[in-house]
């Protein structure tokens, strides 16, 4: 390879990997050449090369700048690279969901398939005036001050929030974590370890079975109704068996079935696992965003004897780049402190801070209204463009709150070849392999109708309907 066709393939990686960005002006030929140690001829010829090929410009008496071209590397490599990700997700759940949210970062693609809701209707801006506000006023933090428990006025104020919806909840017994994610970790090590079993729903949300799976644990799948949730006589033979170390479960629209669990099937699962001194680690991100008139309740509501671990956040109603969860253990709430300060040490001050002045001082209650009406409406236009579009022998959830819906395709169509062909054209999905460790859900697919309907949504969900019909037709023909 002569020079100056490895110093364009040197500035084409650079440009692929993000170092120069679209439109961005790179070094003048003179500036090249002694950057690089070369000649100007040298440098000439490798811009000429680079213009040939589609990425860079020349601008008169202004110099080469980076084409801006849309999408201008994924012909030379990254949406291959999104492919091979994807390819390897089957057998690696988190790189498949990495690769999801690398492609609508990357691409813009249409984020059916994101976990996170749309964060446009959320008070963003008014909670980082609140953070700007509070870093002004305190130049410097005391490290003694974020220790666990965490802030005592967001505690209160969390506190409060329960007690409004007839969850007893004493403020001592909540420990402030990194959002929903440590509190299910540092519970989950709280009462098992490396080698346990412990009992899921199936399908279940994703992250859960992350967090047993870094922590050297099994999971137990438990058949879970759409309605109901998790079959409480199947899990009672399991525990009759003395198989489990302990329970997770969304008893509140549930990831990504979408349920709310009856009051009645909540006291029967607490009673249950209550008999046999099972503890169970209540994931409860979404019970703001119900679609009925009421909060529901939590298992919290029915445990008389502290084995109930609830863990929520913030990051699914308010702000998600704070990442501000708790955890209310019952009684291992001690443990969970310690493993709190042994894994992370302090949730930072500011955040806290200006989440509880936010909740003491705005109209939260007014902002979930707004947002729960949105999402009830963006989920009723999703399940009938799926009935529009989808080929026969589609179905799908009825969420009761939330923002994702559980989409069941023709046995025949495969979610990951599903996932690949929408990728290519710019649609991502949550393939069903990302549910459950048995590949269970292979015909399943997750869909976010958070993010605002539009024609351009419309059209990738009435294209991702063509394709299901293109794999199934393909799949019959085998």
């Amino acid at each position: 390879m002569k020079l100056y066709e490895q110093l364009a393939d040197e500035i084409e990686a650079a440009v692929r990997r993000g170092v120069f960005t679209a439109g961005e002006r790179i070094a003048s030929v003179r500036q090249a050449s002694q950057q690089h140690g070369v000649s100007i001829k040298t440098v000439l010829h490798a811009y000429a090369l680079l213009e040939s090929r589609g990425v860079l410009e020349t601008r008169p008496q202004s110099g080469y700048f980076v084409r801006a071209t849309p999408r201008s590397g994924e012909a030379r490599g990254e949406r291959g690279a999104a492919g091979a990700m994807a390819v390897a997700s089957e057998v690696d759940v988190s790189r498949l969901v990495l690769s999801t949210l690398r492609s609508i970062r990357a691409h813009g693609a249409v984020p059916f398939g994101s976990p996170y809701p749309d964060t446009e209707p959320f008070p963003w801006r008014r909670i980082n005036q609140y953070a700007n506000a509070i870093a002004r006023r305190h130049a410097s933090w005391n490290l003694i001050d974020d220790l666990p428990p965490g802030n005592p006025e967001l505690i209160r104020q969390i506190a409060r929030r329960y007690a409004e919806n007839g969850v007893p909840v004493d403020p001592g017994e909540i420990v402030i974590t990194v959002g929903a994610t440590e509190a299910i970790n540092l519970s989950l090590q709280a009462v098992a370890k490396p080698g346990d079993t412990v009992a899921v729903e199936s399908p279940t949300f994703y992250a859960m079975l992350h967090a047993i799976e870094r922590l050297g644990m099994r999971a137990i799948e438990v058949p879970t109704h759409p309605a109901d949730g998790i079959d409480i006589d199947a899990l009672a033979q399991i525990v009759g068996e003395g198989k489990i170390a302990a329970c997770m479960v969304m008893p509140n629209f549930q990831n990504p079935l979408g349920f709310q669990m009856p009051d009645e099937r909540k006291r029967r699962l607490v009673d249950l696992l209550s008999m046999h001194d099972i503890p169970v680690i209540e994931n409860d991100v979404y019970h703001e965003l119900h679609f009925g008139d009421a909060r529901p309740s939590t298992l919290k509501n029915f445990d008389t004897k502290g084995l109930v671990l609830h863990c929520a956040s913030f990051s699914k109603s308010l702000t998600a780049s704070y990442r501000i969860g708790w955890a209310m253990p019952g009684r291992y709430r001690a443990q969970v402190e310690k493993l709190k300060f042994l894994n992370t040490l302090t949730t930072p001050s500011v955040p806290q801070v200006a989440v509880a002045d936010y909740l003491r001082q705005d109209g939260y209650d007014r902002h979930l209204r707004r947002v729960r009406k949105l999402y009830r409406q963006q989920a009723r236009i999703m399940m009938a463009m799926v009935e529009r579009f989808f080929p026969a022998g589609t179905r799908t959830s009825a969420p009761q709150g939330g923002y994702v819906l559980w989409v069941e395709l023709p046995e025949r169509v495969d979610s990951m070849l599903l996932y690949r062909a929408a990728l290519a054209e710019g649609i991502t999905v949550g393939p069903g392999y990302m549910f459950s460790t048995r590949n269970a859900f292979s015909h399943f697919i997750r869909l976010n109708y958070s993010y605002p309907w539009t024609p351009q949504s419309e059209a990738a969900l009435q294209r991702l309907g063509q394709l299901v019909g293109e794999i199934d037709a393909r799949a019959r023909e085998t």
